[in-house]
């Protein structure tokens, strides 16, 4: 794959560079689910005014675009790649969060959360024991095909400089160093850029397949 500007083996620093941007990514979706699930579960199962602040707040931050927020929250959190997969995790929690809810309200509406219910379950049990089981299905196929939506962001912040540091072999660390010289050494740009397509490619289609494996029959 050649060398970078400064004589840098761009195999053996894309290969290094992929536990940074993989390590953010699933840093980031970590958040996202920790956050999001939670938030979307509760609202679902409970409904009420509970439901009603929630997704107020999901719609409001669901109405600025996810890299603007990523920037704003990396701006509050200061630079470095924790701070990357910390911001990005925060701009993709409010889409898991609806999908949660959306999840819930589905298992809601069974006739065994009815009997739960009926016999003096509480809600939370009820969310626990009954609606996060039998919603973890979609839950789990859309949490692995976010993992490419995080990944890319991510990557566009580091590739704007707000997250890893000079001289770090992060994938899009790597593609804002290589673009000043495409003309002269396009491999310096080009392999991170198919490593990352690849990868979020790879990661669409473990969502995809989780969805067909762990659909209700």
């Amino acid at each position: 794959m050649g060398t970078d500007l400064l004589g840098r083996d761009v195999l053996a620093r894309l290969l290094w560079g992929g536990r940074w941007t993989l390590g953010m990514g699933l840093a980031a979706l970590a958040v996202a689910v920790g956050l999001g699930l939670p938030a979307g579960l509760v609202a679902g199962t409970f409904g009420g005014w509970i439901e009603t602040a929630l997704m107020r707040l999901v719609d409001a931050l669901l109405a600025f675009p996810s890299l603007l927020l990523a920037m704003a929250a990396v701006a509050l959190l200061g630079p470095g790649v924790g701070s990357v997969a910390i911001a990005v995790g925060l701009a993709a929690a409010p889409a898991y969060a609806r999908v949660a809810r959306s999840a819930a309200l589905e298992v809601r509406a069974q006739p065994y959360v009815e009997a739960a219910r009926a016999v003096g379950c509480s809600g939370w049990r009820i969310m626990v024991r009954h609606v996060l089981p039998n919603a973890a299905a979609p839950l789990v196929a859309f949490a692995a095909a976010q993992l490419g939506w995080v990944l890319l962001n991510g990557a566009a912040l580091n590739f704007l400089g707000l997250g890893a540091s000079p001289g770090t072999p992060e994938w899009g660390a790597m593609l804002a160093e290589g673009r000043g010289y495409l003309r002269d050494g396009p491999w310096a740009s080009t392999f991170p850029g198919l490593a990352l397509t690849l990868t979020v490619l790879a990661a669409n289609l473990v969502g995809d397949g989780l969805q067909e494996a762990l659909r209700p029959q």
